[in-house]
């Protein structure tokens, strides 16, 4: 994979003077690869990643946790399976469905055609469908499986659906048919605000820290509140260091995978 760096703001103050870290893939490099470095999608045709504190979860002998199967025990009656992109038709009712998800979840307002781009591209190569007791669709998951691994890239719950918390049962429920199907990782997406702390509720989570993939929640916590009141680089945090770096810089720089 080459690497571009792409300015972002400086800080001053903070004596920050950052890039952003995007990825563009060259032959023999998969998907899974770029997931497993730390990397998302950030073009539909997956020419292009950018690296991020994201979300994964371990599915190796994954087992539902006590939230997870309240959540399942809401949805029950509710039916599901994952299927190949090519097995699934974009119809213009499941179309609709997607776009009043998204004109109700999404910063910026969606179109229809940016939602039929998704179904499109490489970025989506399997799909995870929702259907109620009667057979009508009440989810719609686009995924992109690649090895061992899958990205959950969006979720579209039927708007008005009597269950509050249909969303969360789309990735709960995603999340164990990814382990059924004998993954290795289930990659949940970016983390950068306490909403989307939920993406933690599977046992065993992970978080991509800049370093390498870590378990310890309480470090995520630190770095969600030193984005409203720390300054300066991470690495030059002495409480995080302390508390979630025990072997020092020097450590870490020994066992960074990235070298020039």
């Amino acid at each position: 994979m080459r690497i571009l760096l792409s300015e972002a703001r400086p800080d001053y103050a903070g004596y920050v003077f950052p890039y952003a870290v995007w990825g563009f893939p060259e032959e023999g490099d998969s998907p899974a690869r770029a997931l497993e470095l730390g990397f998302l999608p950030s073009s539909r045709d997956l020419s292009r990643w950018y690296l991020c504190r994201q979300v994964r979860v371990p599915l190796d002998g994954f087992r539902p946790n006590s939230e997870n199967r309240r959540i399942l025990r809401k949805g029950e009656g509710i039916r599901s399976e994952i299927v190949p992109l090519a097995d699934f038709q974009p119809t213009p009712e499941r179309i609709e469905l997607c776009f009043q998800a998204a004109s109700a979840r999404w910063s910026s307002p969606p179109t229809r055609d940016r939602i039929e781009s998704i179904f499109r591209a490489p970025y989506t190569t399997h799909v995870a469908l929702f259907r109620e007791p009667d057979g009508s669709e009440c989810g719609i998951v686009p995924l992109l499986l690649d090895g061992s691994a899958a990205f959950y890239s969006n979720a579209f719950p039927r708007v008005g659906h009597p269950f509050g918390s249909l969303g969360m049962f789309l990735m709960t429920e995603t999340v164990r048919l990814l382990a059924e199907a004998g993954l290795r990782h289930a990659h949940l997406g970016t983390c950068y605000s306490n909403s989307a702390l939920y993406k933690t509720a599977f046992d065993g989570v992970e978080f991509f820290d800049g370093l390498r993939w870590s378990s310890d929640l309480a470090s995520l916590k630190h770095l969600l509140g030193r984005q409203e009141s720390g300054v300066g680089h991470l690495l030059e945090d002495a409480d995080w260091i302390a508390a979630f770096l025990p072997g020092g810089l020097a450590e870490a720089a020994r066992d960074s995978r990235l070298r020039l």
